[in-house]
């Protein structure tokens, strides 16, 4: 590897050497030695369509010839305005106004200050806190960062961006008691977490609630019954705006083009990201409901936001010819069919002592990992970083491509491409079956 590259989220020095990935097709990848593995995890939750799709390549280059950049600054180009129609035709009821990033860290950091700049538009300049989830991850840059729930991602950068607010998180398998064994009784309970922390707080000091509708860190941790409508609820009544995180679950992931309808509320502000290209090309979304963008719509005010390449008319291009894809081929249908399989064949796992839960909806689950499957008993620190290590290690060396999760519980996480079925899920299961097995703690 290049003594030049800095890679993402990982360690760095001598011993260490990534693997090198090459190309791409259909649900496998190939490194530089020629090896294949199941994507399990679409790249990372992106490559819904999965790879070696000519078509968005074709249209791509395509749109490079024609026009291969201009900002939306004041302009715009006939890709983004398609894009952007066609969005809000998928989002539900009045979210028709769609803002472009790169991706989705800068969606969440655009919602959070169209949130700040709202209330100011409208009387209430003291509302600038955000409540998010404990263990939740909203992104990298300061301000989405602030909002993530994760003390190790946050200590090296702090101080952050004030008004960022914890409440518990919908984790039913670790739901303390006397909800442990009612899944609507711990939903309702864990909504009320976030009154409380408003009443806390002070509602005049309150902008906005941020939650993915199936939270990602800590294991793809869905919402009991009844969870988003009490929050909606709440919201409404503190008038506090409800930002649905989708970047990971927007587009099939859960099922629906946008989660929230997966699971029947409507928010205010919608961010995503991810799975609009499949990752052809770099592309992310904050969509806003009309009520919100009213008061910028006074041919006066100015959100003095951007970035360069956001809504970049290549990528919009790609999106375009992406979501032609999901249309012609019934992804999202797929995903709501197939789904219960791949629940029930990831369940099967239950026979290994080690897997205490299988959770998640759509193509998105966690597998929690305990020292104990009858007292739900979890890894200390220690065991669970050796534990991840060594399973993601062997798991990828058996030709599965998957995510091992400690920023919760032990997990491991499983999200296919969308075009998978009961061949893939088998192949999942099999590879994750001979290595669990196998495992042992030092």
């Amino acid at each position: 590897m290049s003594r030049n590259l800095w890679l993402h989220f990982a360690q760095h020095g001598n011993g260490i050497t990534p693997p090198v990935i090459t190309r791409g097709e259909g649900v496998t990848i190939y490194d530089d030695r020629g090896k294949s593995y199941l994507d399990a995890l679409s790249g990372l939750f992106v490559v819904q369509v999965g790879y070696g799709r000519a078509e968005l390549a074709e249209a791509a280059a395509k749109q490079a010839e024609k026009l291969a950049f201009f900002p939306l600054w004041g302009n715009t180009t006939p890709p983004a305005i398609e894009l952007a129609e066609r969005l809000a035709g998928y989002a539900p009821g009045d979210l028709n106004r769609v803002f472009f990033t790169n991706g989705g860290t800068e969606a969440v950091e655009t919602a959070w200050k169209v949130a700040k700049q709202y209330f100011k538009l409208v009387g209430k300049p003291n509302k600038y806190k955000v409540i998010s989830r404990a263990i939740a991850y909203h992104g990298t840059t300061q301000g989405a960062l602030s909002i993530t729930g994760l003390p190790k991602y946050k200590e090296a950068f702090e101080p952050l961006a004030p008004g960022g607010f914890r409440v518990p998180t919908t984790n039913f398998y670790r739901a303390p008691e006397p909800f442990d064994t009612d899944a609507k009784a711990f939903g309702r309970w864990a909504a009320d977490r976030i009154a409380e922390a408003i009443e806390f707080e002070g509602p005049d000091t309150v902008a906005a609630v941020f939650l993915e509708p199936v939270q990602n860190a800590g294991g793809s941790y869905p919402p009991p019954p009844g969870y988003f409508e009490r929050v909606r609820e709440i919201c409404d009544e503190y008038d506090v705006l409800l930002v649905s995180d989708e970047v990971i679950c927007a587009f099939g992931r859960i099922g629906s083009m946008f989660a929230c309808d997966d699971f029947g509320y409507r928010p205010d502000l919608i961010t995503c990201a991810k799975g609009m290209t499949s990752g052809y090309s770099p592309l992310g979304a904050m969509i806003a409901s009309d009520r919100v963008f009213e008061p910028f719509n006074d041919g006066k005010t100015t959100f003095r936001h951007g970035y360069t390449f956001g809504g970049h008319p290549v990528s919009a291009a790609v999106g375009l010819a992406n979501l032609d894809i999901f249309e012609r081929e019934g992804l999202n249908e797929h995903v709501k069919e197939q789904s219960p399989i791949l629940r029930a064949t990831l369940e099967k796992l239950y026979d290994l002592p080690i897997v205490g839960d299988v959770r998640g909806e759509g193509f998105f689950f966690g597998i929690e990992l305990v020292k104990d499957q009858a007292t739900k008993q979890k890894f200390t620190d220690d065991e669970r970083s050796s534990l991840l290590k060594r399973a993601g290690a062997e798991l990828f060396e058996a030709g599965l491509y998957c995510r091992t999760d400690d920023r919760g519980d032990s997990v491991i996480q499983i999200a296919p491409p969308l075009i998978s079925g009961p061949a893939e899920f088998d192949a999942i299961e099999s590879i994750l079956r001979s290595v669990l097995r196998e495992i042992r703690v030092d």
